[in-house]
This record gives C-alpha cells, structure tokens and sequence, in this order.
C-alpha cells in the first residue's frame, strides 16, 4: 500500500489520535489533502504561532479562528458540529498539564463531540503514557529511487531559473548513484544534498560522489561513533597482497551494481589476520578504494559506557549509521581488543552482549556495508568470530617476500620524490629479510635524516646502515611471530 492508502485508511476508521514524526510538514499537510479526495473531512491546521486556521482544498484561511492557546483550540475543536481532521503541530510539549490532557482524552473518548481525527505532527513526538497508549503512530515512507530522481531535478531546474536559464549539465550515470546513495534519506536532507551538489558548481559529475559521501555521513553520524576516512589508499599504493586484490576486483561489480545475479549473495566482509606493521590497515583503506566506494572506521574504545544498556544502545546506533551510509566500507581496526573479555562477569557481560549483536548483524544485514576487521593476536578473538560464514574469507597479512619487499623500497622512495633506478633494490630487499612495510619504511627515513645531516644525497650505503642497526618485530618478537604464522599456515589465506 502507498502511504496515500494508509493513511486514507485511518481516516475511515476515525482513528481518534495519529502521531507523525517528521521534518517535512508540507509533504503531511499535501498528503491529508490528497486523502480529502477519497473520504471528505474539513481539515485544519493548528501551530501555537499561527493558531487554528482552516486548509483544506483550495482554500488556506490567514485569520486566526480562535485563540493559538492549546486549551482554547481543543475547546473549539469539541464543539465542532462537524468532523474534522486537526493537524497539531509542535503540539505535545503544551501537552503536560493535567486540565490540556483531561480535555484531549475527552476528545479521544468522543465524550459529547464529532468523531474527529487528532494528528499530532513534529521532529520527535513524546507523549505521556496513558496517551500514547491511545495513539497510533504513522510513519511516511522514505522516498523511492523515482521520487529521488524528480527531487534532483526539481533542484537542477531551481538552479537553471536562479541562474538565468543556464542547464545543469549532468551525467546520466553519476545521477544514478547520487539517486541510489540518496536513498535511506528523508526528502528534506536528500532534497538539501541534491540542491548543494547542484549549486556549488552548476552540474553534476563524477567529482560530486566524494562530497556526496562527505554530506551524508556527517549528516549521519550523529552519535560520533564513525569516523570518515578521508585518506583513504589506492590499490595501488599498497605492495603485495596479489590475492587480495584479485579477489576485491572480482567482486566489485556485484557490490557496486544493481541486483546480484541469480545464485550469488552480496559480499560482507573479510578479516584480515597479520603481523604488526604489515600493512592492514593500508589493506583496509585500499579495499575501499578498490570498492569504489568510502570507508567509515568504527572505534570500539568509544561504545563502551559505564550505564547499563548504553554499549550496545552505542552499537546499534553506529550500525545502523554505517548501514544507511551504504555502499561503503566499515573498518573495524584491532577488533580484538574491542571485543577483549574473559566470558564471564568482570564486566557485567557487556562484551559478551556487544559481541552478541556484531555476530546477528553481520549474518543478518541485507545492505551494502562491507565489514573489513582486521586483527594482531588471533588467540584474542572469539571463536564464534572466526567461524566460516561470519566473514567470507580470513586472509593472513604475512612478512613481505623479497619481490615483495623490492616493491615495498621503490614505492616509498617514489613518495618521497627518489628515483628507485637511483638505488640497488635487489641487494636492499636481501638485506631487509624479516622487515615489515612499516620498519622499512622507518629505515628509509632514518637513512634520509643521516643523509640530509652529512649534507649528502640518499645512498644505498645509509640505507643498508639503517637496515642493520635496526631489531624487526620477527626478531624482537620472534616466538610470538612464528606461533602466528605458524597458526595461520593451513588456516587462513595468503594475501599476497
């Protein structure tokens, strides 16, 4: 049914109080008059400025009919000789007073008054309880893709009338994802994105998808719990991880497009398992990237409260934050550190409950959120965490090889505007045998500050200094590192 037909069908049944939370009065007050032509009703409108006026059809009457106080309104809607719908608006915080509830429930009860139909409208609707057990609670649909695709060009043709005639110039594909991105939005917040895109530069191309994501999550995100991640990393830019890769291009197309083909369910996630400093998290920005699509991180460290109920009241919140944010990527950095507890009751089983929720969402979301977790210690998650179905695939970030670590010397001096001809990369990969992505880069920018305090250019001697003054983590940490490598072996999948 359209919300037309439902709300039509209260009307018949002369339901008596209808609480509507919403931003969009005028949306409301059109759809009352478009249900006028299917079951007739005068229909007012009452706020505490303009106090009760007549709106029905054609007609909008300016004068005020009786005094805006509440009290004098629900007098003259009692004595009414004829049915009405009353549209209330901004009305139940003069609700409060014992007398203002008294004359309402009256109406409600139809205690020598009309059948009339009560409609309480504002942003967030609260009632005392004995009158919100008598309420029915409406809810408009959000709009769909053709609803959204009218609002854009309402916007574009705004802009042409303000702009002298001037066309929006548009491209047809990228207006397809803005109307698919813009779903999940009420009109108003869609309607103010789509007037933004279109007026900050007169047309709408591929370099709006970035703000538009910008736009809804900060429009989003009110509980704080997500962070945007602008610096999010090319493929490209990340060394290795060959598997990975492949697998992400493989199912680009299914995640970004329209409906999966038959047989084939959307892609929820992947877990990435590895050593320190080998690169997760640049993994984690690059999938995004690869996905085409932004990257949200959610901080555990900020859920956790010390009132009962409030940690997964705060997880549910950013989920579902996350989830009207999609297509995107959530990363979820250290998660086992987010999800540390000892199974019992040191901490009044909130993370059995947090870990709970996480595993009924992630096998139960329908929407395009991507979940990327990444993790250090795999004796630290939870088995329920890891087993098969939670994420589609665990991959192992291991110590780069040598053609690896080759890769790693020639990206990170390019960034720092070195020519990797200049230096023997070979010899500097042999030497740097057990080094992870980060330590490499680290010796790269030792080597530079010896060079730049000799007053000398970069040479292949400062770096193979640095490289051997230099303790990896797999030396340092070294039976630690080999139980994890060990362990992933014959359990997981080689990223590279």
């Amino acid at each position: 049914m359209s919300d037309l037909q439902d709300l039509t069908a209260l009307i018949r049944a002369n339901t008596p109080l209808i609480v509507i939370e919403t931003r969009d009065e005028a949306r409301v007050i059109e759809l009352f008059r478009q249900a006028l032509m299917q079951v007739w009703r005068a229909l007012y409108r009452w706020s505490i400025t303009e106090g009760l006026r007549r709106v029905d059809f054609d007609r909008d009457d300016e004068e005020t009919q009786v005094a805006p106080d509440i009290s004098t309104t629900l007098q003259a809607v009692r004595e009414a000789d004829q049915r009405g719908i009353y549209l209330l608006f901004d009305a139940h915080p003069y609700l409060g007073y014992a007398s203002t509830q008294r004359q309402l429930r009256e109406i409600l009860q139809r205690r020598g008054c009309q059948p009339h139909v009560l409609v309480l409208i504002g942003h967030k609707v609260e009632l005392p309880p004995d009158l919100d057990s008598l309420a029915v609670r409406y809810s408009p649909r959000l709009p769909d893709a053709n609803a959204l695709l009218k609002l854009v060009r309402e916007e574009a043709e705004n802009y042409m009338r303000e702009h002298g005639g001037r066309r929006v110039e548009a491209d047809a594909e990228v207006v397809k994802q803005i109307v698919r991105n813009l779903q999940g939005l009420d009109p108003v917040d869609a309607r103010r994105i789509a007037r933004h895109l279109i007026f900050r530069d007169g047309a709408i191309g591929a370099d709006d998808l970035p703000e538009l994501a910008k736009l809804k999550f900060e429009l989003l995100n009110r509980s704080g719990h997500l962070h945007y991640e602008y610096d999010s990393a090319r493929m490209g830019d990340v060394a290795g991880a060959r598997r990975l890769k492949r697998w992400i291009e493989q199912r680009r197309p299914v995640f970004v497009g329209g409906e999966p083909p038959p047989g084939l369910d959307l892609p929820k996630g992947v877990l990435l398992l590895g050593v320190q400093g080998c690169g997760k998290s640049m993994l984690a920005k690059a999938v995004a990237a690869g996905f085409g699509v932004p990257l949200v991180r959610l901080d555990f460290g900020t859920l956790y409260d010390k009132f009962h109920g409030e940690t997964e009241k705060n997880l549910r919140a950013a989920l579902a934050s996350a989830e009207q944010l999609s297509p995107c990527v959530l990363w979820i950095d250290e998660i086992e550190k987010g999800l540390a507890g000892d199974g019992g009751d040191s901490d009044g089983g909130v993370s059995r409950r947090v870990l709970g929720y996480l595993l009924t969402w992630m096998a139960e979301r329908k929407s395009r959120v991507f979940l990327v977790a990444t993790a250090n210690q795999i004796d630290a998650l939870p088995p329920e965490l890891l087993r098969k179905g939670r994420f589609d695939e665990i991959f192992f970030v291991d110590l780069p090889d040598a053609a690896t670590r080759i890769e790693l010397f020639a990206l990170h001096l390019r960034k720092r505007a070195l020519d990797p001809e200049a230096f023997e990369l070979t010899a500097l990969a042999e030497a740097s045998e057990g080094f992870s992505g980060a330590e490499i880069e680290q010796a790269i920018v030792a080597a530079m500050y010896a060079a730049h305090a000799a007053g000398a250019p970069l040479s292949d001697f400062q770096l193979r200094s640095e490289l051997k003054q230099t303790r990896p983590l797999s030396v340092l940490m070294a039976e630690q590192v080999e139980s994890l490598r060990s362990w992933a072996r014959s359990r997981t999948v080689p990223a590279d």
